[in-house]
């Protein structure tokens, strides 16, 4: 390393740290206002603070860490656990989330020995976090690059390791900005799966050694239960709360944002026309605006229920219901008739389509899916989704999938066989993992080529 290196990562690093403290004290009151109106943060602080219950590695057991922002993270890690547990036998595994909602999903992760919140990126909050997990191997699903957290675990001899990652065409322009302090950065991650071809230009663009990249594909595919075996553990709990008769037209709006429920409930409103019994599913990503989402559906004048005030085994009577659950949305598109994804009509970025995809679900979603945009881009090429760009667009295009049936079905085979021909991330991630953090019970690997197949 040359002199010039030396002198600058200490105060590249300092000056990192001094932006995040700065971060937190700028937005001290947003977040004691979420505390105290949502009852967010509240619970978890010490542990992001570096300070984890005691039964967390009570025997002080070296561990495999995977840290998983919020939900979609911890059910694509969901791909992993297993394997990793049958592979690494005599590590434990631990599960980090950055929101509630992911920790709460996280939590009923088979074979995960803790869940806990991810430490503030500060030195010595994630030295104390390392000597309590005491990981020999750190995992980082999709571009979660926290820079004092890989200089400590490449300090302390913890092989780093990006999966399932993804530069966005929004976030790739500030990596770049920022490129000669990622340079130094990556220099601590062992080796990044990454989704797509682009994806992996682009992080070498940003500063990693190509050497360390590998093509996997999207773990995202390999998460997702088959029908098959979901109907093997029998009828899930929360489809007892929707007992709707087979002839009853379902829209579900998953994910949605502010500024996509509106437009949602005038397009369902062209559909009440049509199908008087049709009932409007409204899945917000936030918690916390599920009471906002209530209020503008009343005011839209359709009856309205929460999920949590259901009667069991009974076909809900109202117009709308809002899913104000966590985890349950992946189960409840089995009885969609059409499915609108979120996130995508506003300039979010889009979210998670493969959901009700594998189970051969009609999809739309809107032009603003830069987070899943080859995925998108697949499903679009091969007739499996429609794009709507517009309120009237997803009015047209789903009063026109309820009055098809022949276009519904065709939408949703296609959905269904582009998921199943694009399995296989799991087995390539886990080999590509043992290169630099060699499994107790392989003694080689075969990494396999990767390519979306359209």
């Amino acid at each position: 390393m040359t002199l010039k290196y030396r002198v600058a990562d200490p105060l590249l690093y300092l000056l990192y740290s001094v932006a995040i403290v700065l971060f937190f004290l700028a937005g001290a009151p947003y977040f004691v206002y979420q505390a105290v109106r949502y009852r967010k943060y509240i619970g978890s602080l010490g542990q992001r603070l570096g300070v984890l219950p005691l039964s967390v590695n009570l025997d002080a057991d070296e561990s495999i860490w995977i840290h998983a922002v919020s939900v979609g993270e911890v059910l694509a890690a969901r791909a992993l656990v297993s394997d990793l547990r049958e592979r690494y036998p005599r590590l434990r595994l631990f599960v980090s989330t950055t929101t509630m909602t992911g920790q709460q999903v996280a939590r009923n992760l088979p074979r995960v020995d803790a869940v806990f919140f991810f430490p503030f990126d500060l030195g010595l909050i994630v030295r104390r976090t390392l000597r309590i997990v005491r990981p020999r191997l750190f995992i980082m699903m999709e571009t979660e690059l926290w820079p004092n957290l890989l200089r400590a675990c490449h300090a302390r001899g913890v092989k780093t390791v990006l999966v399932n990652g993804r530069i966005s065409s929004r976030s790739y322009p500030r990596y770049k900005l920022a490129r000669p302090f990622f340079r130094r950065v990556l220099r601590h991650l062992d080796l990044a799966c990454m989704q797509s071809e682009e994806s992996g230009r682009r992080l070498v663009d940003i500063g990693i050694d190509p050497s360390k990249v590998v093509m996997t594909g999207s773990l995202k595919f390999d998460s997702l239960e088959t029908p098959s075996s979901v109907e093997a553990r029998g009828r899930p709990r929360v489809l007892r709360f929707f007992r709707v008769r087979d002839d009853r037209p379902v829209v579900i709006a998953a994910s949605t944002l502010r500024g996509e429920e509106r437009p949602m409930l005038m397009a369902f409103r062209r559909v009440k026309r049509m199908r008087s019994d049709a009932l409007l599913i409204i899945a917000p990503r936030k918690p916390e605006r599920f009471g906002e989402v209530e209020a503008l559906a009343r005011s839209e004048g359709f009856s309205v229920a929460r999920r949590t005030e259901l009667p069991i085994d009974a076909d809900p009577r109202a117009d709308v219901v809002i899913l104000d659950t966590i985890g349950e949305l992946a189960t409840l598109y089995q009885i969609a008739t059409a499915v609108f994804v979120g996130g995508s009509l506003v300039d979010a970025g889009g979210h998670n389509i493969l959901e009700p995809a594998v189970f051969g679900k009609a999809i739309l979603f809107g032009p603003h899916m830069q987070n899943f945009a080859e995925i998108a881009r697949a499903f679009l090429d091969n007739g499996a989704a429609e794009e709507v760009t517009s309120e009237p667009a997803l009015t047209e295009a789903l009063v026109g999938l309820l009055s098809d049936p022949v276009r519904r079905a065709r939408l949703g085979a296609a959905a269904r066989a582009l998921v199943e021909a694009n399995r296989g991330a799991k087995h390539r991630t886990l080999d590509a993992i043992a290169r630099v953090f060699p499994s107790e019970t392989r003694a080689e690997t075969v990494v396999r080529p990767f390519r979306l197949v359209h």
